[in-house]
């Protein structure tokens, strides 16, 4: 049992001197935000990562919590090609339950073990700002195209860093909601993959890790991809085994990377530590993403 955990220890040693006094943006969603156990496991994890010299920043999601919210309210959820639909009434119970709930869970979870975590949604600081978006969709080319309004949902157009930077230096780890603010202070829904991509781009971040319920990209084979550079993802997107949800994960790794994040992961949060066995082991558990 020594020798096995000094094994670890040992390959881990060269990923902790790689990382020390980068940045690492996680997003955190899926089912590591719902069981308890990996809640605290997900805790352990970003408070490990600061007390060894890195730098975590968390983006969130809470799907399945705002859904329990709306339904306690008597709120059908409405989702336009995968998107919420977030009319008023429905983006102040996504406010709540992002910038409240679940922000101040996982700060309170990380504190706990010892971190110095703090809440922040895209409004502090101006720290997201965001217009609406506008989905176009085309059945085929003998149609044209149709356009859907999903209400407050919005992209990200900007990242203002200067609180994160602030933060980190301080010592916090910093807890972002991706709720952003317009320019008339309209708030916006905004998914939280590409809100963790464009925090990732804007500080120049040395990984982002993308936390889901999958193992990451399979092959025909149904077998993990253990890592992929561009090309590979556009032949398996033609080719179908790229699709569905997988798709705007793989492409907010790609946005990244273009604007100098060095590499993009997919991890399963449904196994222990899936960060710390993903960044600190030769062979990774997820499919990385990386640039040619």
């Amino acid at each position: 049992m020594t020798n096995n955990v000094a094994d670890i220890l040992i390959e881990a040693l060269p990923y902790i001197k790689r990382f020390s006094g980068k940045t690492i943006v996680v997003k955190y969603g899926g089912h590591a935000m719902v069981d308890e156990n990996l809640k605290k496991d997900f805790a352990n994890d970003i408070t490990l990562l600061k007390y060894i010299g890195v730098n975590p920043v968390v983006v969130h999601g809470g799907g399945p919590q705002i859904n329990k919210v709306l339904d306690s309210m008597g709120i059908t959820s409405k989702f336009v090609r995968g998107m919420r639909y977030t009319d008023d009434e429905t983006m102040d119970v996504v406010e709540m339950v992002l910038g409240g709930k679940v922000n101040k869970d996982i700060v309170a979870r990380i504190n706990r073990q010892g971190g110095k975590a703090v809440g922040l949604t895209g409004k502090d600081g101006m720290l997201i700002t965001a217009e609406k978006m506008t989905i176009f969709y085309q059945e085929d080319e003998s149609k044209p195209p149709e356009i859907i309004d999903p209400g407050m949902v919005g992209n990200v157009s900007n990242i203002n860093p200067d609180i994160i930077h602030t933060l980190t230096a301080k010592g916090f780890i910093p807890i972002i909601a991706p709720v952003g603010v317009g320019k008339n202070g309209e708030t916006y829904n905004i998914n939280a993959d590409f809100v963790a991509s464009k925090v990732a781009s804007a500080l120049n971040a040395e990984r982002l890790i993308l936390v889901t319920d999958v193992d990451g990209v399979l092959d025909a084979d149904k077998k993990l991809v253990s890592s992929m550079n561009a090309a590979s993802i556009q032949k398996m997107i033609e080719t179908g085994h790229i699709k569905g949800g997988m798709i705007p994960k793989v492409e907010c790794g790609l946005d990244a990377l273009k604007d100098g994040v060095k590499k993009s992961h997919i991890i399963n949060g449904k196994l222990s530590h899936a960060v710390l066995l993903e960044l600190f082991t030769d062979s990774g558990i997820g499919t990385q993403v990386f640039v040619d």
